[in-house]
């Protein structure tokens, strides 16, 4: 079965982003591109936990909204939620509202201010889990550097890390380059990893 599909300017791309136009937008300029910004890996470690049990397409097209019901996910304030809070999410229609997937979230912020005063930062810890490929193109859902990460976080105290929601982020994040191999994107990740400083602790 072929990983691939013509888009729209007629070159080829990953099966998967043909979905929905929000897809085809977050595959060109975002999936597998790496990132080291703290912010940003907590946002997508967090969306990727609503997500369990849900579709990527429903966390996507609710983005906005999670990032300004958490401070555009800033570590430090989602980690000085209280009770109140959980209760002014759970009333908030525009994010998921699954009491503990939010609370969880909260615990991870307060997890990660933890990880950043022992690692140096959130991205140095993460990076140590870079993987090269070598299961198929998007034929798994877990990898041992997955499995690795999920079990040391969740030791950590972090919750809704399971094996394979770490997959998706480390996917997502450039941890591993996963786009197909005739996948038009998948040069410039290359590119972009090629010129990517790695964080250091």
């Amino acid at each position: 079965m072929s990983t691939t599909v013509l888009g729209p300017d007629g070159r080829l791309r990953c099966q998967w982003c043909a979905a929905t136009p929000d897809y085809l937008h977050y595959h060109d300029t975002e999936w597998g591109f790496p990132v080291a910004d703290d912010r940003r890996l907590f946002e997508k470690l967090s969306l990727e936990a609503f997500q369990s049990g849900l579709s990527w397409r429903t966390i996507l097209a609710k983005r906005e909204n999670f990032r300004a019901a958490f401070q555009n996910f800033d570590i430090d304030a989602v980690a000085s939620y209280g009770a109140g809070d959980v209760e002014r999410l759970l009333g908030d229609a525009g994010i998921v509202r699954h009491r503990g997937k939010i609370e969880a979230v909260i615990q991870n912020a307060r997890c990660a201010q933890e990880l950043k005063v022992r690692e140096g930062s959130l991205a140095a810890y993460v990076w140590r889990y870079e993987a090269r490929h070598v299961a198929p193109f998007q034929s798994a859902s877990t990898s041992s550097a997955s499995v690795a990460m999920s079990k040391d976080l969740k030791k950590r105290g972090w919750k809704f890390v399971g094996p394979t929601t770490v997959y998706a982020f480390m996917q997502a994040m450039g941890l591993i380059n996963d786009h197909a191999e005739d996948c038009v994107i998948r040069a410039q990740v290359e590119d972009a990893m090629g010129r990517f400083r790695h964080p250091l602790a």
